[in-house]
């Protein structure tokens, strides 16, 4: 009786040799607002520290740049348990869904100061957190149905038809030329 050897037909880039299933929908997205939203609270907490010296728009800029980043590898290795870093071409579909919520919470800002002249930190918490909260729901949907979306299917992807190959014999080809 020989024994079992692995199965030599199989990839060494197919799902069963290299990494794990994907997680579904439910616990992509408890992934998602552990890591996302732990990295979000911390980022809300350096935001005002680094706004006391410069732009408070700089300082969202900068810190956006940096937890994008920490957050887009955290997703691909954890969260949509892809089974690999991202590369270039995923961290810059990521970028996409990070400069809406920059956009989304420098509007929050913006309105909160036209609002109230001199909020204290707190209130600018609560719109800074609320309104990362929103923009994340939005993230999170932009990431599982389109960057992080290869090797499951998509809700918005049509399934392609295959169509009949004509039945041509080559004396039928050779008698039309």
């Amino acid at each position: 009786m020989e024994p079992k050897t692995a199965d030599r037909t199989q990839s060494p880039s197919s799902p069963s040799l290299s990494s794990p299933a994907a997680p579904g929908p439910l616990a992509s997205f408890v992934r998602f607002v552990v890591c996302g939203g732990g990295i979000g609270v911390l980022s809300s907490f350096a935001v005002p520290l680094v706004a006391m010296t410069m732009p408070w728009a700089v300082a969202n800029a900068v810190i956006t740049v940096v937890s994008t980043l920490l957050c887009t590898e955290l997703h691909a290795l954890f969260t949509f348990g892809t089974g690999r870093r991202p590369g270039w071409r995923r961290h810059l579909q990521s970028s996409g869904s990070a400069a809406a919520a920059y956009a989304v919470t420098c509007a929050a800002m913006f309105l909160l100061h036209v609002i109230q002249s001199a909020p204290g930190m707190l209130t600018e918490q609560a719109v800074y957190l609320t309104a990362s909260g929103l923009a994340g729901i939005g993230r999170f949907l932009v990431l599982r149905l389109f960057v992080f979306a290869s090797g499951r299917k998509s809700p918005l992807r049509r399934p392609v038809l295959p169509l009949p190959r004509p039945a041509l014999t080559q004396a039928a080809v050779a008698a039309t030329c």
